[in-house]
C-alpha cells in the first residue's frame, strides 16, 4: 500500500516531465497537417481524419484485436531478446574471449536484412504467431547483445578496486556499482530494441499473418484506404509510445534514483 501511495505521489510529477514528448508529437503533427494540406487526402489524409478512421474502427470492435494480436507478438519477441541478449551480452562482456568470438556473429545479425529472416521463418512456422515474434527476436537480440556487453566491459577497475578495498558486502556491490553502470547502457539497447520490435512485427504481419494490425495495412493497401492506412500507423506508434513511457521509463527512473540529489547507497533517498 505504501508502494502504491509513493508511486501515486509521483505520478504528477513524471507526467509533466513528458511535456518534450509532448511538445515534440505536437509539432509532428502539425507537419503532417501542413503536408496533407498541400498534397491532399488521396497523398495523405489530414489528422483528424485519421484519428476519426481509428476511433470509428475502435467504437466498432474491429480495431481492438488487430492491435492486441501486434502487441502481443512485438512484446512476445522483445521480451525475448531482452532476456537472452542481456543475459548472453553481460556473460560476453566479463570474458575477453567471448567478446572477441562474438563480434563476427552479431555482425552477421546486424547485416542480415529482417526481410531475410522472415522468409526463414515463414518456411519454419508458417502462418503462426512463430514468424512475426521469431522475427521480432533476431532482429532486436544484437542490439540489447551490445548494448549488454558493452555495460559489463567498460566498467571503471578503479571503482571495483575501491569497493573490494572498503570490503562493500555484496548486495551493495550490485547495487551501487554494477548495477548503476550496465543499466545506463542496458535501457538505451532495450528502447531501440522496442522500436525495432514493432516496425519488424507489423513487416512480419504484412506478408506471413492472417490477423494484426501488418494484415490490416495489407487490406487498406487493396483498398487504397489511405485514412485507414494512417490510422492503423497512428494506432501501433501509439502502443509503442505507451509501452515506452508507461513500462520502460518508470522502471528505468526507479532504478535510476541513485543519479538524482541526495540519493544514498543503495537508492534511498538522504
Amino acid at each position: 500500500m505504501k508502494s502504491l501511495r509513493a508511486a501515486l505521489a509521483k505520478l504528477p510529477a513524471y507526467l509533466w516531465s513528458g511535456w518534450g514528448a509532448v511538445a515534440s508529437l505536437l509539432l509532428l503533427v502539425a507537419a503532417w497537417e501542413l503536408v496533407a494540406q498541400q498534397y491532399g487526402p488521396l497523398v495523405l489524409p489530414d489528422p483528424r481524419s485519421a484519428f476519426a478512421t481509428l476511433a470509428h474502427s475502435l467504437a466498432l470492435g474491429d480495431a481492438g484485436p488487430e492491435l492486441m494480436a501486434t502487441a502481443r507478438r512485438a512484446l512476445a519477441g522483445f521480451a525475448s531478446s531482452v532476456l537472452v541478449g542481456s543475459a548472453l551480452g553481460l556473460l560476453a562482456g566479463v570474458s575477453m574471449t567471448a567478446s572477441m568470438m562474438s563480434r563476427p556473429i552479431v555482425t552477421v545479425l546486424l547485416g542480415t536484412p529482417p526481410i531475410a529472416w522472415l522468409v526463414l521463418a515463414m518456411l519454419w512456422f508458417g502462418a503462426s504467431d512463430g514468424t512475426p515474434v521469431f522475427t521480432v527476436f533476431v532482429a532486436a537480440f544484437p542490439v540489447v547483445f551490445v548494448g549488454a556487453m558493452q555495460g559489463a566491459r567498460t566498467l571503471d577497475n578503479q571503482l571495483k578496486t575501491m569497493a573490494r578495498a572498503f570490503a562493500l558486502p555484496p548486495r551493495m556491490m550490485f547495487l551501487d556499482v554494477y548495477l548503476p553502470h550496465v543499466v545506463s547502457y542496458l535501457f538505451p539497447a532495450w528502447i531501440s530494441a522496442l522500436g525495432i520490435s514493432w516496425k519488424v512485427v507489423v513487416m512480419a504481419e504484412l506478408l506471413s499473418s492472417p490477423d494484426g494490425v501488418g494484415a490490416a495495412l495489407a487490406v487498406a493497401r487493396s483498398q487504397l484506404d489511405t485514412a485507414a492506412t494512417m490510422s492503423w500507423i497512428v494506432a501501433v506508434v501509439g502502443l509503442l509510445l505507451a509501452v515506452e513511457y508507461l513500462l520502460l521509463e518508470p522502471l528505468k527512473r526507479e532504478v535510476e534514483r541513485w543519479r538524482e540529489p541526495g540519493a544514498a547507497p543503495g537508492g534511498a533517498a538522504t
